[in-house]
């Protein structure tokens, strides 16, 4: 049962996602006087979420239960959660950002999530390809970086969908974290086909 317990972690991050996200996606219909209560107990769900991200790998590695499974599910679960919230952020309409037009703000939201996405769905095949070719492609440094920097936006939109609404430094604050994350996501992105990995992929 123990040899099993990143398995379970990961899959509770699974069943912690579903709650979260269906959670940003009713926000809008919380009363006002319970709105930061609810959005507090999201954010909760999202840390503890992402809890059992950082220690479902060093216990697999600890326990010597690394697996195929783990390689490939562990980042899926960390995909969906990440993507899944900012595509639930632009259904919703958030981040509002310094009171701008609801079409500006839409293409904001909208092309956030769509970068954040489209370099997600890349890795992902790379990943599935090398597997496939017995290549182990687990997860490095930048995307270990860039899933921190995404986990952080999120949080700041929580932190401001709660609290700091119309808050200028929140607008600032919120701002300066996504043009910092599309940037990392997109460098983290890239420095995927220069991994020794798919090097490797690509000399089979």
């Amino acid at each position: 049962m123990l040899k099993q317990l990143p398995n379970i972690l990961t899959l509770g991050r699974f069943f912690l996602t579903v709650i979260f996200l269906a959670m940003v996606l009713i926000s809008r219909k919380i009363s006002p006087e319970n709105y930061t209560l609810f959005i507090d107990s999201a954010f909760v769900l999202f840390i503890i979420a992402g809890i059992t991200d950082l220690i479902d790998g060093p216990i697999a590695r600890k326990m010597q239960v690394t697996s195929k499974f783990g390689r490939i599910v562990d980042p899926l679960a960390d995909k969906i959660l990440v993507c899944g919230a900012f595509v639930c952020f632009a259904i919703i309409g958030q981040p509002e950002l310094f009171g701008w037009s609801d079409s500006v703000q839409a293409i904001i939201q909208w092309g956030f999530a769509a970068i954040i996405i489209l370099r997600e769905a890349y890795v992902t095949i790379l990943r599935h390809i090398a597997e496939s070719k017995g290549v182990n492609f687990a997860a490095v440094f930048s995307g270990k970086l860039k899933m921190l920097v995404q986990s952080f936006a999120i949080g700041t939109v929580m932190v401001k969908m709660g609290h700091v609404q119309t808050a200028q430094w929140g607008y600032w604050f919120t701002t300066i974290t996504y043009i910092v994350t599309i940037i990392i996501t997109v460098v983290s992105g890239l420095h995927a086909t220069q991994r020794k990995s798919w090097q490797q992929v690509l000399k089979h």
